[in-house]
């Protein structure tokens, strides 16, 4: 493990690393992103992410972390008290700060291991945090992939990275354009379900046990009608209070965990 030291907040790493957390375009032409946390650094290893650089304030340093970089060749630097407290973004980032590369979601990409997937479509999501709990729901329920249609925000947001809590790392995710996904998806022979309002049937009674894609959009718009004149299905949630919509990761988790659900949790 290569041993350096930054004391200064003006070092030229310290403003990179400013600069690749707060713009998405930086990010793009960099082919780098910003990873705070020792477990959502431990993810990203674990999904064999390649990580450049790591920055560490020794105090709050996991001894078991340096241990499991000491044997690479990743480039680790130590930090002040103040580069640390400039770059983090909460106190319980365990000191650890990294530069890593960005990977490929590109459709093309996307394997299935399992002969009857289940899928998780978010269509236009842009909000970071309900970016991140859909990961999260993913990742509890273990679906074979996440797609973004028409993404709003690029994963790599320190935002979606911390809301997800590493989750961007544990799932497959795929990002693409909806026209895109629905003739991948057609031709894969996966059935799409649309949660729509319109000639929708109630979510339970569906047979979600051979591949399946649920798909969800906003809560402001809901899905565009390309999704909904290919839907195999629409379904629904019932509501049973004065509201027709909720939060997308919540519905999402009830459809999903449904699916599950008729699987037995296979």
């Amino acid at each position: 493990m290569n041993h350096k030291e930054i004391t200064s907040t003006q070092n030229p790493l310290v403003k990179k690393i400013i600069v690749l957390k707060e713009k998405s375009r930086e990010r793009k032409k960099t082919g780098l992103f910003v990873v705070e946390g020792q477990r959502e650094l431990s993810l990203a290893q674990k999904a064999n992410y390649q990580i450049k650089t790591v920055l560490f304030y020794k105090p709050l340093f996991s001894e078991q972390l340096r241990q499991s970089l000491s044997s690479s060749e990743i480039e680790c630097i130590e930090i002040s008290k103040e580069v640390f407290q400039k770059l983090a973004h909460r106190d319980t980032t365990e000191g650890v700060i990294a530069i890593v590369n960005v990977r490929s979601h590109d459709m093309n990409h996307l394997k299935f291991d399992s002969p009857n997937p289940l899928i998780l479509v978010a269509e236009a999501p842009e909000k970071p945090g309900n970016i991140g709990a859909l990961l999260r729901t993913a990742d509890a329920a273990n679906v074979d992939a996440v797609i973004i249609a028409n993404p709003k925000s690029d994963l790599y947001n320190p935002n979606i990275i911390r809301s997800s809590v590493g989750c961007v790392f544990t799932n497959q995710i795929a990002t693409g354009q909806t026209k895109e996904i629905i003739n991948f998806l057609q031709q894969q022979n996966i059935a799409i379900y649309c949660a729509a309002l319109q000639a929708s049937v109630d979510y339970h009674t569906q047979d979600f046990t051979n591949p399946t894609a649920i798909v969800v959009g906003t809560e402001a718009t809901g899905l565009s009608d390309e999704w909904l004149k290919n839907s195999s299905q629409n379904i629904v949630i019932p509501m049973q209070g004065e509201i027709d919509s909720m939060n997308v990761s919540v519905a999402a988790g009830i459809l999903i965990f449904e699916a599950k659900r008729q699987r037995h949790f296979k």
